[in-house]
């Protein structure tokens, strides 16, 4: 990436529980993100979720019984976050508020939101970064950005 981020791309950091949207204030060369969003859900550890015993049911006709694993909930709500997520950039992007954006996410939420990306938003994404980012200072974000920009170039 030898122009670095567009002045006025999008930078969007992500978790499973928080999202900022940052917008580059800066040129291709000095990055400068300024927080113009920010987006967060409540959600429990797997634990806190679980309310009963997992489920049995019988295998056939002995007495032998086999337990049922508990759905995750939490892990269901990483993925209905990414959706969300990826909603709203791509109402962004049809809206032609960003031209560029990258992505820094955890590995499970990356997945989840390039499965759920609509086609408009992956034409703007320049590349992502598979790392958690969203309890650090912004300064840290832009230095982790910029070392992930001289990666990907």
């Amino acid at each position: 990436m030898a122009d670095g981020i567009p002045h006025r791309a999008w930078v969007l950091v992500a978790d499973g529980e928080k999202a900022l949207f940052l917008v580059n204030k800066g040129d291709g060369e000095h990055l400068h993100l300024v927080v113009r969003d920010k987006q967060e859900q409540d959600n429990p550890k797997a634990q806190d979720w679980a309310a009963n015993r997992p489920g049995r049911f019988n295998d056939g006709p002995g007495v032998q019984r086999s337990a049922v694993d508990d759905t995750d909930w939490h892990e269901l709500e990483k993925e209905r976050f990414a959706k969300t997520i990826a909603d709203d950039l791509y109402q962004a992007a049809h809206a032609g508020r960003f031209d560029a954006l990258v992505i820094a996410a955890s590995r499970p939420v990356l997945s989840a939101l390039r499965k759920e990306m609509h086609v408009s938003v992956e034409e703007k994404l320049l590349f992502d970064v598979p790392k958690v980012l969203t309890n650090m200072p912004l300064d840290e974000i832009e230095q982790a950005i910029l070392r992930a920009t001289r990666d990907a170039a």
